[in-house]
């Protein structure tokens, strides 16, 4: 929930241009979905249901990672640290992706 907070008030900061929207739009939508997809995977009704929204969450974050990169290179916000976000988003994907690994894992067992 953070980092979805983090990237709302980046996201408030991009201009309002076209490419600056567009980006905003796509940054808000991927940074919120992984916290989301990930809280109903806490929720899920199987392991299988688990590993599927873990992964979707993780997809989310990762498309997230390429936004912010985005930003940073088109130096659309040079008032904000992207970095950190960055290194929070990879870690974020590191995390969804080896519980997804471990959760199908066991599935198999």
């Amino acid at each position: 929930m953070d980092f979805g907070a983090s990237v709302v008030r980046l996201v408030a900061a991009l201009p309002q241009d076209r490419p600056g929207k567009h980006i905003a739009d796509q940054l808000l939508r991927s940074a919120t979905s992984g916290g989301s997809n990930y809280e109903e995977a806490r929720s899920a009704q199987s392991r299988r249901d688990f590993v599927h929204k873990v992964s979707l969450a993780a997809k989310e974050m990762r498309e997230s990672v390429y936004c912010l990169g985005l930003v940073q290179r088109a130096n659309l916000a040079p008032q904000y640290e992207i970095p950190p976000l960055l290194r929070e988003a990879g870690e974020l994907v590191a995390i969804l992706m080896s519980s997804a690994k471990t959760a199908g894992s066991d599935e198999s067992r």
